[in-house]
C-alpha cells in the first residue's frame, strides 16, 4: 500500500499534471469574470440594436446568445493563452545557459589528461609547454 502511495505521489507531483490541475482552476475562475462580463456588458447593447419585425426575439435571441457564448469562448482562450505565454517566460528566464566546458589538457606524446598548472606529465614524465 505505501509504494502505491507513493507512486501516486509522484505521479500527481509531476510538473504536467499540477501546470493541468491550475489551468483548469484559473480557467473555471476566469470563466466566471467573463461571463460577467458578457451578461453585464455585452447582453444590453446586443438587446438595444433593432429588433425583427413584429417583436420576433426567436431569431434574434438566439443570435445574441450565440455571440455572447463565442465572445466569452474568445476572451477566455486569450487570457488564458496570455498567462501561459507569461508562465513559460518566466520558467525559461529561470534557467541560465551553461557555460561550455573546457577540454581538459592532454600530454601531446601519451594523450592522458594532465592538470593545467603541470610542467610534466605523470604519466609519461615528458615536459610539458
Amino acid at each position: 500500500m505505501s509504494k502505491l502511495l507513493k507512486e501516486f505521489k509522484e505521479f500527481a507531483m509531476r510538473g504536467n499534471v499540477v501546470d493541468m490541475a491550475i489551468g483548469v482552476v484559473i480557467g473555471a475562475a476566469f470563466g466566471k469574470v467573463v461571463n460577467a462580463v458578457v451578461e453585464i456588458f455585452l447582453n444590453p447593447i446586443m438587446e438595444a440594436l433593432p429588433k425583427m419585425e413584429n417583436g420576433g426575439t426567436g431569431f434574434a435571441g438566439s443570435l445574441i446568445s450565440f455571440c455572447a457564448v463565442l465572445v466569452e469562448f474568445i476572451l477566455t482562450a486569450l487570457v488564458l493563452f496570455i498567462i501561459v505565454k507569461a508562465i513559460n517566460a518566466a520558467k525559461n528566464a529561470k534557467k541560465k545557459p551553461e557555460a561550455p566546458k573546457e577540454e581538459p589538457r592532454k600530454c601531446p606524446y601519451c594523450l592522458q589528461v594532465v592538470e593545467k598548472k603541470a610542467t610534466r606529465c605523470p604519466h609519461c614524465t615528458s615536459e610539458l609547454n
